[in-house]
């Protein structure tokens, strides 16, 4: 275990299943080293174990099927700097298990459906993110992933997620409002008619006057900025990369929009691209393509996901830093 840590920084991070929160939370702690960080994974505050949801009827993504006054209790309690005695939900039993002690960290980040649902656990959060699929694309990544590893027939596939459909619309899809940053993950506009969803088109939605956070930007802070860096310094094999940057709305509040459609074929070209970002809070010139580079097996190093992925972490750490003062600042991914 870590020294005691003088605060301890909360993050959410709030997406539905299989919209690439493992591979979020891997690039956090590779940024901040794994002793640094404590995840905790809001299924375990799941009140109704697997048979008594499919008893009621009720599922997991209700808000019924989950303990928020425990949840806020126990996470307030961590934040504050004391033990908690955890409970575990058992994914592959389907029961709850006895609870687990969980020590305060540095970082403690909490991940699953409704990290961002219950406004007291909200009000603790440091920093918030929401991770934002597009219909198109996640009904083709479980389509592809269940008949493909899991023998599924393509009819029940879609009707899984149908039948998730409105409680998702309900109570998880409307959290993205709350959230600092949503990275959103959209089919690419480069080809038309796109089925595979390959290429993708990703958004980095950050919101504006979150105190502490300064929205990085391309070029031109506060310009509408379209760029096509494909040429001499950056390989672009069909259908090439396109990159946008400019202020938009988002549910009422005024975001800074960063946009990447495409595949980069040579990360060690990347710097390029990173070079004409700024507000990225690299503690080096090359640090976020370092970082991109040194697990190329992530999914979606390639694209739009791991370049935003690797950039809201970045600015976690410069929010943890804030924080907790430039007495204890986290060493650079060298």
């Amino acid at each position: 275990m870590v020294n005691q840590p003088d605060r301890v920084v909360l993050i959410g991070v709030a997406g539905d299943s299989g919209c690439g929160k493992s591979t979020f939370l891997r690039r956090i702690t590779d940024i901040f080293g794994e002793d640094f960080v404590t995840v905790i994974c809001l299924d375990d505050y799941h009140s109704l174990d697997r048979k008594q949801r499919k008893e009621t009827g009720i599922t997991a993504l209700d808000p019924r099927a989950n303990n928020f006054d425990l949840m806020y209790e126990q996470i307030k309690t961590l934040k504050s700097g004391q033990s908690i005695n955890k409970p575990i939900y058992n994914h592959e039993t389907g029961l709850i298990d006895p609870p687990e002690r969980i020590d305060p960290n540095h970082i403690v980040v909490i991940e699953g459906l409704h990290p961002l649902y219950d406004e007291r656990v909200r009000g603790l959060l440091d920093f918030s993110v929401y991770l934002d699929i597009s219909d198109e694309v996640k009904i083709s990544w479980k389509i592809q992933r269940d008949m493909a590893e899991r023998g599924h027939r393509y009819e029940d596939v879609l009707a899984s997620i149908n039948a998730r459909r409105p409680d998702f619309e309900a109570y998880i899809d409307p959290q993205k409002q709350y959230a600092d940053v949503v990275i959103q993950i959209l089919p690419t506009q480069l080809i038309p008619d796109d089925k595979e969803h390959k290429v993708l088109r990703v958004r980095l939605m950050q919101r504006d006057g979150v105190e502490g956070f300064e929205p990085a930007y391309l070029f031109d802070e506060g310009s509408t900025i379209h760029w096509t860096p494909c040429g001499r310094k950056l390989t672009c094999s069909y259908p090439g990369i396109k990159m946008f940057y400019g202020p938009d709305g988002y549910y009422g509040n005024e975001v800074s929009v960063l946009e990447v459609d495409g595949k980069f074929d040579n990360l060690e070209e990347m710097i390029y691209v990173e070079g004409h970002m700024s507000n990225i809070a690299t503690k080096y010139y090359g640090e976020l393509t370092h970082l991109l580079r040194e697990h190329q097996d992530y999914p979606g190093s390639n694209d739009g996901t791991g370049l935003f992925q690797v950039l809201v972490g970045l600015k976690m750490r410069a929010t943890y830093e804030r924080l907790v003062g430039k007495g204890e600042k986290v060493a650079a991914a060298v």
